[in-house]
């Protein structure tokens, strides 16, 4: 499992509009792709829970390399590549993913953590902890899913939490807006999976 994400960040007065209908006409073309558990389509848009910035952000899971290779290499990729110029694409190593209690509702709110892993500290033993409270925070009635994952090059942690409107205000991380969610093989992912 490898977890995604690039963050395109536009102008202060640009029309998320814009990326909305992006969005909703582009969107679908995700929903059958080979090899990807889930593309959350997430934006931030300054002003709006507490942002300041206009953000389009989407975090991928992927269960194979050849779809992620796939999506990397292709026409929709390459068609946003065109449109706003290639981004940094981050890439973690998936540790687990755990559904929640709304896992059948369609998520309308992301909150993206990022924990650096202090070089002092024994990765595992960290690991190890954030995974223990996993089946306790997929708990909250607002919760969808929950992924976490690594980068082993930065040392750092990722948390991505999907949920509805009523997901607490007080999760630590950046919050976005979820446009669409794509999970053409989110369910082959067995409940608390650690990879």
């Amino acid at each position: 499992m490898q977890a995604m994400q690039y963050e395109i960040t536009l102008p202060a007065d640009y029309d998320m509009g814009i990326i909305h209908r992006r969005v909703a006409e582009k969107g679908r073309l995700t929903d059958e792709f080979p090899g990807l558990a889930m593309k959350a389509y997430l934006v931030r848009e300054r002003g709006v829970a507490g942002s300041p910035v206009n953000q389009y952000a989407p975090f991928y899971l992927w269960n194979t390399a050849t779809g992620m290779n796939a999506f990397l290499w292709g026409p929709g990729f390459r068609g946003l590549s065109q449109d706003f110029g290639r981004p940094v694409v981050r890439s973690w190593l998936g540790l687990a993913h755990q559904r929640g209690q709304r896992f059948d509702a369609t998520p309308t709110t992301a909150v993206r953590r990022l924990l650096p892993v202090p070089g002092d500290a024994d990765p595992a033993e960290l690991i190890e902890r954030m995974l223990s409270t996993l089946p306790a925070d997929g708990d909250h009635p607002a919760v969808h899913s929950i992924a976490v994952a690594i980068d082993t090059s930065g040392w750092e942690l990722v948390t991505m939490t999907l949920g509805t409107d009523d997901l607490p205000d007080q999760l630590p991380g950046e919050r976005y807006r979820v446009l669409h969610l794509s999970a053409p093989e989110l369910t082959n992912l067995e409940q608390g999976q650690q990879w």
